[in-house]
C-alpha cells in the first residue's frame, strides 16, 4: 500500500477523535488534489458524502453572538485552517477533527428545501440567517454542489434578511443574487482576512484564497453596494498579530464598511492540532506562542466563557484591543454593527417561485 501523504493539509496529525511550497499563491489551493507526489507517496484525496439531515436551519442562544440562527450548507471544511473551532465537530462522525475534517466532508444538497420548509411554517419570525459560521459556505466544493446559491435563491425569493461569513473571493461568483438583496438592505458579507503573507498562509491555511484575493473581493463587494465588514480573524500572537496594521489599512482602502477582530480560539481538539502545528511550522516559537494564547485565556489553552471568548483577557487582550482601535480609527474603519430589514419578509409560496 502506498504511503498517503498529509502535504498540503493544514492539520499535521490525524488523531482518533476521543469525543462524540510556493513563493506565490497565484491559485486556489485546491489544485493539491492534482499532484501526486514521487517515491509512492500519494496525496491524500478529497472525498464528499452526502448526508441527508432533516432540518437545517440552527438556532443558538449565545449571549455573545449576533444572530440567533444560521444554515451551514456543508460540514468540514477544505480551506484546511488549522485553528478553525469548527474541528471537533468531526468527532461526531466518527472522523478525525484532524486531516479528516478537511478532506473527508458532507454536502447537504436539500438545504435550499429543508429552509423553504421552515420559512413557511405559520408563526415564523422572520431574522437575518446567518451563513457560514461553522464551515465556508464558498469552500471548493461549493463550486459543483452550488447549496449556497439555492440557498441565497431561495432567501432573495422571499425577501429574508441574511449575512454571509467567508474567506474566500468565490462569494462573488453569487454577486448577481447578494447585490440585489443588500440593495434593499437584506444583505451583508464579512470576509475574514488571517494574514497578507503567503509564506504564512501556505501553513495556516492552505486550501483558502490568499489574503490579497479576500482584500480585492472586499472592493468588488463594496463596488457593487455590498456592506462589508473586515473580520481580522484570528489574530495569533507571534505569528499574525504583527499584520493586524497592515490588514485593517487594506481593508478600509477596499471599502469595508466596518471591522472586528477576534483572538485565536482553541476548544477541545483544536488544541492539540494546533500544537502540533506549532512544533512542525514554528518549533522556534511555539512555547512562546502557547504561553502567550494561554496568558490571554486565563492560563488555559481554551476560554469557553461568554464574551471573555471573543476578545479574551489580561495584558495581551488590552494590546489587541489598542491596537485595533489606534488602526481602525487612523485608517476610518468603522466598528458599528449592520441592521439588516426585517420587515420584508414574504413566505414562500408552494414550490414554485413567485412569477410576480
Amino acid at each position: 500500500m502506498p504511503v498517503e501523504s498529509t502535504s498540503g493539509r493544514g492539520a499535521t496529525r490525524n488523531a482518533v477523535p476521543t469525543r462524540f511550497n510556493l513563493p506565490e499563491r497565484l491559485i486556489e489551493g485546491d489544485w493539491l488534489d492534482e499532484v501526486e507526489a514521487l517515491d509512492g507517496v500519494t496525496q491524500r484525496r478529497t472525498t464528499v458524502t452526502v448526508e441527508r439531515p432533516k432540518s437545517i436551519l440552527t438556532r443558538n442562544q449565545s449571549a455573545d453572538i449576533g444572530f440567533d440562527r444560521s444554515v451551514n450548507p456543508y460540514r468540514g471544511c477544505e480551506h484546511g485552517c488549522i485553528y478553525c473551532f469548527a474541528r471537533p465537530t468531526h468527532a461526531y462522525h466518527d472522523l478525525s477533527p484532524g486531516v479528516d475534517f478537511e478532506s473527508r466532508l458532507f454536502v447537504k444538497p436539500d438545504a435550499a428545501k429543508l429552509l423553504h420548509a421552515a420559512l413557511s411554517r405559520p408563526g415564523y419570525d422572520c431574522a437575518p440567517i446567518a451563513l457560514g459560521t461553522n464551515t465556508d459556505p464558498y469552500q471548493p466544493i461549493e463550486g459543483k454542489w452550488r447549496v449556497t446559491r439555492a440557498i441565497l435563491e431561495l432567501l432573495n425569493e422571499t425577501d429574508h434578511p441574511f449575512t454571509i461569513t467567508t474567506k474566500s473571493d468565490r462569494v462573488l461568483r453569487d454577486l448577481d443574487l447578494i447585490a440585489p438583496a443588500a440593495h434593499k438592505g437584506l444583505a451583508a458579507v464579512a470576509m475574514s482576512v488571517t494574514s497578507l503573507d503567503p509564506a504564512i498562509s501556505r501553513t495556516l491555511e492552505p486550501r483558502a484564497p490568499a489574503g490579497r484575493k479576500r482584500i480585492e473581493a472586499i472592493r468588488r463587494l463594496n463596488e457593487a453596494g455590498v456592506p462589508t465588514l473586515l473580520a481580522v480573524a484570528p489574530v495569533i500572537p507571534q505569528i499574525t498579530d504583527h499584520e493586524m496594521e497592515r490588514i485593517v489599512e487594506a481593508g478600509a482602502e477596499a471599502g469595508a464598511r466596518a471591522g472586528f477582530y477576534l483572538p485565536i480560539r482553541l476548544p477541545h481538539e483544536v488544541a492539540p492540532l494546533f500544537r502540533a502545528w506549532l512544533d512542525d511550522h514554528y518549533p522556534d516559537r511555539a512555547g512562546k506562542v502557547m504561553a502567550t494564547i494561554q496568558s490571554l485565556r486565563g492560563g488555559k489553552d481554551n476560554d469557553p466563557n461568554f464574551f471573555t471568548r471573543m476578545q479574551g483577557q489580561g495584558p495581551w487582550a488590552d494590546l489587541l484591543r489598542t491596537r485595533f482601535e489606534l488602526a481602525a480609527r487612523k485608517a476610518g474603519l468603522g466598528t458599528a454593527r449592520l441592521k439588516l430589514r426585517r420587515d420584508l419578509f414574504r413566505p414562500p409560496e408552494g414550490r414554485q417561485m413567485r412569477l410576480l
